[in-house]
């Protein structure tokens, strides 16, 4: 059994179903909370799932960070719209020559992590899941589950697999969560954008789950042309996003259940929407190239009108400070 120790600073649908998972198979892990910390330190976390249902009674619980241990392994699954406390979260966690996961949908994350803290390696996850948060502590895991790992080097250039990529591979597979390694981390970063933008985007702005946008044939034309637009953008950085790719993700999203996007929970839940990651961030990679992302902008900009109106209502701020 590894002896590495895990810390996941987010304990939410996704680092709340990750971590449990790797505490099931024997590993030390330990959660920093926020709103469920009372409900988790006294209950522990309930895990429904597809591959079947678990409780653990006991978890290493907190509310501060400074009262964790230092760790092997410090995932971060944070909404990237909270990214600016990972200075105040990281350093206190992380072990000399230790690794940041970075568990975070979006492009440039990896840049951010590495800028705030050294001595470490930044390596960055990209989580095909379908999972909820339904209530403290309570996470509902409904498909999927796949992460792919690549390793972050200066401005993203390819790394390779690297050892510790292999290593933290072998934790997350004892725990039964498919692994894949990737030499390319920025052209995983894209490819992760074709489901994420058109998605994530129009869900939100359409008020629509995944099922509605692919049964409409104008929302599935509208999807593939995006899909096709972030193949642009990622071209502009010199990665290649082959045509084949772009039909599995559509027909992987035919497959899947109903699915109620993460942005489009946030949405509902009058929480600050990850904006700049997904959609701010890529335009500006490939503006920066000279390339436009015309049909990527126009959601961008919508989404950056329906967010304002988001972090200026009170509730928004309450539930936000909640987080």
């Amino acid at each position: 059994m590894s002896e590495r120790t895990y810390a996941i600073l987010g304990t939410g649908a996704l680092g709340g179903f990750y971590g449990a998972r790797l505490q099931k198979a024997g590993l030390e892990v330990h959660f920093l909370l926020k709103s469920d910390y009372p409900e988790v330190s006294q209950n522990g976390l309930v895990v429904e799932s597809k591959d079947g249902d678990f409780t653990l009674p006991q978890v290493h619980a907190y509310s501060d960070v400074a009262k964790m241990p230092r760790c092997d392994v410090v995932v971060v699954a944070l909404k990237t719209t909270q990214n600016h406390l990972l200075p105040q979260l990281l350093p206190p966690v992380i072990k000399e020559n230790g690794v940041v996961l970075v568990l975070q949908n979006g492009l440039g994350v990896e840049e951010e992590v590495a800028q705030i803290i050294s001595g470490v390696s930044v390596i960055g996850g990209l989580c095909f899941l379908c999972s909820n948060k339904v209530g403290p502590g309570y996470i509902r895991h409904l498909d999927y589950g796949h992460i792919t790992l690549g390793e972050y080097d200066s401005n993203y250039h390819p790394t390779g697999t690297t050892d510790k990529m292999r290593q933290i591979a072998e934790d997350f597979n004892s725990a039964n969560i498919p692994m894949e390694l990737v030499e390319d981390l920025l052209l995983g970063r894209w490819k992760k954008l074709v489901w994420n933008i058109p998605y994530n985007g129009l869900s939100v702005i359409l008020n629509a789950t995944t099922d509605e946008l692919m049964a409409d044939i104008y929302t599935r034309k509208l999807v593939e042309q995006l899909m096709y637009e972030v193949a642009d953008g990622a071209k502009s950085t010199g990665r290649i996003i082959p045509d084949s790719f772009i039909q599995t993700m559509l027909d992987y999203t035919v497959k899947m259940r109903p699915y109620r996007t993460s942005m489009k929970i946030d949405y509902d839940e009058r929480r600050p929407l990850e904006v700049e990651a997904i959609f701010g961030n890529p335009l500006r990679k490939a503006q920066a190239a000279g390339v436009n992302l015309p049909q990527i902008s126009c959601v961008y900009q919508q989404l950056k009108f329906l967010d304002a109106r988001i972090n200026f209502s009170p509730l928004a701020k309450e539930n936000f400070q909640k987080m």
